[in-house]
């Protein structure tokens, strides 16, 4: 057990229920804690996690990308792995159960993790260094089977026996750059997809709910308004917006890109920033039967056009089963920067918060003209068939990105009453399954960390990029600086050219 005399009785609060929050809390349970809280303003019992019903958080959303790649990071490319084995129980756990018995927002039809595949186009004509690295680390683990690199001929000639007849030519070009002449250069990950992510949250409350983890939600409720210190300063609990009082042994701040806002010491370290998201929904499906088949998770992979952030900063998914087209812009990870009132000392910090349906300020759904823009120019490139269609609809995901991308699980510096489990920097969805056991082993073996524990600690860096951290409100990511795009500019004016 821990230094703090934590035992299986000890009241544990954690803060939050997204990824980090319900793999801790699923974890915990599974280890035997028979006293786990987990507090969040948003009512994710009514909603299902679905922003179509008022959802407003990173876990929340249609779909995230589950992939292996992960260039030198060998150690996040292995925990990846990892968690397959349980992606693919959970499937067949869904589809045995009784509709019944399942949460609502579930069906036993539902798959919350599809291998689709993952293509990793270059947009230079060249493979990168991290694709490289990715091949070698494959090569190392015994892997590089999953791994087709286009154009070679080895790895053609596998694919021939490896995916279905046209599958192939499918998903390793689904843009038709081979037909119009030009070059196609990237990899095609086998072992890699998507998760249904509103729907992977749901499943994995109602387990946590069987172990016993008990939830409190709502804005009232389930919102922490400060938190409970001792006489030296050790966090032993929360206050809620309601007024009600949670005393804890441990308290786990999960919280996601509200992870600064509660505890604003973390800001050199943490930074809350927004990705852009923009929605086409396709025709009813006895409309447009061949975009409904050209677009299916069976045609169509998850797919990154010259890198989330690098290039075009463009990446993508198949259709939904309601024949929504998902694109998301990284190119640009914007701030919004303002007044933080530091709880524990009265101090006022400049933090960068989300701006949400769940922030007490006006919220604008709306997604920048820079994004818009950039989306707009690889549809046009690859996707024309989209074109007449337009966007249809958009939402900004607001991130917890750390200095270096890392996770950060750790407790607070000289406060052992807290540990601060965040910063999933837009790829932490897919450890759903696992991460919560490497928090459980950093809770219990704070003395003796194991890789995971080393890389995940509270850490500084001096010198240097810091992912954007360095920039500050005066960089030209400020939310408030930029041009919002109206419903004008998602239309494509030049739709003749199809």
């Amino acid at each position: 057990m821990a230094s703090t005399g934590l035992t299986k009785d000890s009241p544990i609060i954690i803060v939050g229920a997204g990824v980090f929050g319900l793999s801790s809390a699923l974890h915990l349970s599974r280890a035997g804690y028979k006293n786990v809280t987990v507090l969040d303003k948003q009512p994710y019992a009514d909603n299902a996690y679905s922003t179509a019903d008022g959802a407003d958080a990173a876990s929340a959303d249609f779909n995230k990308v589950m992939r292996m790649s992960y260039g030198e990071e060998i150690e996040y490319q292995r925990l990846a792995f990892d968690g397959l084995k349980t992606w693919n129980a959970w499937n067949e756990e869904i589809g045995s159960t009784k509709p019944e018995e399942l949460p609502y927002g579930l069906k036993p039809s539902d798959l919350i993790w599809n291998n689709c595949g993952f293509l990793r186009m270059s947009i230079d004509g060249q493979l990168s260094a991290i694709e490289r690295s990715t091949l070698e680390n494959m090569t190392r683990e015994g892997l590089r089977q999953t791994q087709f690199v286009i154009g070679d001929p080895e790895d053609e000639k596998r694919a021939r026996s490896h995916f279905r007849e046209e599958e192939w030519e499918n998903k390793s070009d689904p843009f038709r750059r081979k037909k119009q002449g030009k070059k196609l250069v990237g990899v095609f990950d086998s072992t890699a997809g998507f998760v249904e992510a509103s729907k992977a949250c749901t499943w994995v409350m109602h387990l946590c709910r069987k172990n016993g983890v008990r939830f409190v939600l709502g804005e009232r409720d389930g919102q922490v308004s400060s938190f409970i210190k001792d006489s030296i300063g050790r966090t032993v609990g929360v206050h809620t917006v309601s007024g009600a009082e949670y005393h804890s042994k441990l308290l786990i701040l999960a919280a996601g890109s509200w992870t600064p806002h509660l505890f604003p010491a973390v800001s050199p370290l943490l930074e809350t920033t927004a990705g852009s998201v923009a929605y086409f929904q396709l025709p009813p499906k006895d409309q447009a039967p061949d975009l409904w088949d050209k677009f299916s998770p069976d045609n169509f992979p998850v797919f990154a056009y010259g890198g989330w952030s690098k290039g075009h900063g463009i990446g993508g998914f198949p259709r939904t089963e309601d024949g929504i087209v998902k694109i998301g812009y990284r190119g640009t990870k914007y701030t919004n920067f303002e007044d933080v009132k530091d709880p524990a000392t009265g101090k006022i910090h400049r933090i960068s918060v989300p701006k949400t349906r769940y922030w007490p300020q006006p919220y604008d759904p709306a997604i920048t003209k820079q994004a818009v823009d950039a989306i707009k120019e690889v549809v046009r490139e690859a996707m024309p068939e989209l074109m007449e269609i337009g966007i249809t609809g958009c939402r900004n995901c607001w991130y917890i990105d750390s200095l270096d991308n890392g996770f950060l699980v750790d407790r607070a510096p000289n406060d052992d009453g807290m540990l601060i489990c965040s910063g999933g920097s837009g790829h932490g969805f897919k450890f759903l399954p696992v991460l919560g056991r490497e928090v459980v082993n950093i809770i219990e073996k704070p003395e003796a960390k194991n890789a995971y524990g080393k890389l995940w600690q509270w850490r500084t860096k001096e010198e240097g990029p810091k992912n954007g951290l360095e920039q500050g409100e005066t960089g030209p990511r400020n939310w408030k600086n930029q041009v919002m795009a109206t419903k004008e500019d998602w239309k494509f004016r030049d739709t003749s050219r199809m």
